[in-house]
């Protein structure tokens, strides 16, 4: 090297910075519907919250608190009536790029078999068709669904849908993962199932995860925080517990530990006085 050149040097409190930026942040955040009477109707109001790279963090609260508008948000589908988003230290705008979102319904494509749903994913990125299958093939077995590639959405069951559904999201890679009560319609023990083969997949290169649901024993078992959030309108956040139970875990095995029902009596406590003022309210808006 000669005299006078110099390497770029990144100083220690950039460094740390960097390390310590989250995946998604969300500040001062309102959301604000017009309905169709003409008021306003405030959804969610000053949300404050942080998820760092690799951690899973999922949604509680009552019915019509405003979880789902938080995912939408960060998708990039809703616009804040107030304070911002930012994904990975850049504010958002438009559509989030980063982030791959699984919902509750179905959004299979019933003329296409398993693996022509997962390899459409790609399309919008330019894989050629051929690379495309192979990657999806490759998926569909991650998801233990390698012998069905060729049957259509209505020859699988609704576990196996959602297989799908998941290899579809996560084929293209995507840095944040946004999901929405994906296995509400499932039964119990295919729930744990799916359960347990997010956690491998998130396992094997961790993902910032934002998961909602409105089952309690769920997130718990699957994050590493769950926040709770307060009945609506104008619903916040309430809550928002560490989960400190050893990794890897078995959804099934979890629920058993003591630890596990020391965290649950905890949230339960704070979730509890909030469905609770969700359900009077609905029966004050029917008298």
């Amino acid at each position: 090297m000669s005299q006078g050149a110099a390497l770029p040097v990144q100083s220690p409190s950039a460094s740390a910075a960097a390390a310590a930026r989250p995946d998604v942040c969300l500040r001062g955040l309102d959301i604000t519907f017009a309905l169709k009477t003409g008021e306003l109707h405030a959804a969610v109001k000053n949300i404050d919250l942080d998820i760092a790279p690799g951690e899973f963090v999922t949604i509680v609260g009552p019915t019509g608190c405003g979880k789902s508008t938080l995912l939408n948000a960060t998708a990039g589908l809703l616009k804040p009536s107030a304070g911002h988003v930012e994904i990975q230290g850049a504010a958002l705008n438009g559509l989030n790029g980063k982030a791959g979102y699984l919902f509750q319904a179905d959004a299979l494509m019933p003329w296409k078999t398993a693996i022509d749903n997962v390899a459409v994913a790609l399309e919008p990125m330019g894989v050629p068709k051929a690379e495309a299958l192979k990657r999806a093939q490759d998926w569909l077995a991650r998801v233990g669904l390698k012998g069905f590639a060729q049957r259509y959405p209505h020859m699988l069951s609704g576990g196996q849908r959602k297989r799908v559904a998941l290899a579809q999201m996560l084929i293209r890679d995507p840095q944040i993962l946004l999901m929405d009560e994906p296995f509400g319609p499932l039964d119990a023990q295919t729930r744990q199932i799916m359960g347990n083969l997010l956690l491998d997949l998130w396992a094997a290169n961790k993902k910032a995860v934002m998961f909602v649901t409105h089952d309690l024993e769920e997130a718990i078992a699957l994050s590493d925080r769950v926040v709770v959030m307060s009945a609506g309108p104008a619903a916040g956040i309430v809550g928002d517990f560490r989960v400190e139970l050893p990794r890897p875990r078995d959804i099934a095995e979890i629920r058993t530990e003591p630890a596990f029902h020391a965290i649950h009596k905890a949230i339960w406590a704070s979730l509890r006085v909030e469905v609770q003022k969700a359900y009077s309210q609905g029966e004050e808006a029917q008298q």
